[in-house]
C-alpha cells in the first residue's frame, strides 16, 4: 500500500472511531444531565386572593400621593360642581304638547299665529346651480358637433 491509501484508511478508522463515540454520548449525556429545578410553589385561592388585593392596596397607595390629590381636583370648582348638578337636574325634554322650538318661533314672529309652525313647502324645480352644468353641456355638445363637421369635412 502507499502512503496515501495508508493515510486514507487511518481517517477512515479514525472517522468510524468518532462516529462510534457519538452515538455512545446521547445516552451518557442523558444519563448526566437532570431536568432543571422548578421554584414553582403551588398557592391555595386564599393566599391567590391575597396577594393580589395587596398588589391593588400597593397601586393605591401612588393615588394618596398630595401632588395626584391636587391635580386630580384641580379643575373643578365648587361653583363648578354647582353648574353639573344643577343642569343634571333640569329637565332633557319640552313639558308641553308644543315642542319648544315651535314654542319659540311664534314668539319671535311677534306672537301667535293661527298654523303654529307651519312653514311654505318648498316649490319643486330644478336644484340650484343646475344651469351652469346645463351650459356646460350645451358647450360640450355644440363642440362634438363642430368637431363631426370638420371630419366630414362639411
Amino acid at each position: 500500500m502507499t502512503d496515501a491509501t495508508k493515510k486514507q484508511a487511518e481517517e477512515i478508522a479514525d472517522l468510524k472511531a468518532e462516529q462510534a463515540d457519538l452515538k455512545a454520548e446521547p445516552a451518557e449525556l442523558k444519563a448526566k444531565v437532570s431536568p432543571p429545578k422548578s421554584d414553582f410553589v403551588p398557592m391555595s385561592d386564599a393566599e391567590w386572593i391575597d396577594k393580589m388585593h395587596q398588589m391593588r392596596e400597593g397601586r393605591m397607595n401612588y393615588a394618596h400621593h398630595p401632588s395626584l390629590v391636587h391635580d386630580m381636583a384641580g379643575g373643578v370648582t365648587p361653583g363648578d360642581m354647582a353648574d353639573i348638578l344643577r343642569t343634571s337636574h333640569a329637565p332633557q325634554s319640552p313639558t308641553g304638547a308644543i315642542p319648544s322650538s315651535q314654542q319659540r318661533s311664534n314668539i319671535d314672529r311677534g306672537g301667535a299665529s293661527a298654523t303654529p309652525g307651519w312653514v311654505d313647502p318648498t316649490p319643486l324645480g330644478p336644484p340650484p346651480g343646475m344651469y351652469r352644468v346645463d351650459e356646460q353641456c350645451i358647450a360640450d355638445a355644440e363642440r362634438q358637433r363642430a368637431e363631426l363637421k370638420r371630419k366630414l369635412g362639411g
